[in-house]
């Protein structure tokens, strides 16, 4: 919509160097991180979606890549890739609609303290 001159003006940056970074081919860590955000993608999609980074990053060390938790982490939250928990909510105790609520035996008489 507007020029690169008058966005390059706004912003405060000169417009050589603009033109400069964007005909600059991408940093070596990049592509490192391109290469590596597709083999996350593909661990992620074989272990049906429930690997998350503390395993992905135990898949690629056994593979003999060797990156950091944290970095494996980082890729995954750029991919909007998650690992699933199987733990789920357990409910033990179900109450019966119609029961009665058990006796107050030690008679609480319960006040604010604060108020």
């Amino acid at each position: 919509m507007h020029s690169i001159a008058t966005m390059c003006r706004v912003l405060g940056v000169s417009a050589s160097g603009y033109y400069a970074h964007s005909k600059r081919p991408p940093s070596a860590r990049a592509c490192a991180d391109a290469e590596l955000s597709a083999l996350i993608g593909k661990i992620h999609q074989y272990s049906r979606a429930t690997y998350g980074a503390p395993r992905i990053h135990a898949e690629l060390a056994a593979t003999g890549i060797h990156v950091g938790r944290k970095r494996v982490a980082r890729l995954m939250k750029a991919a909007r890739l998650r690992g699933a928990s199987r733990r789920q909510w357990i409910t033990t105790t179900v109450r019966e609609p119609g029961a009665r609520p058990a006796p107050d035996l030690v008679e609480r008489k319960l006040r604010r303290c604060c108020a």
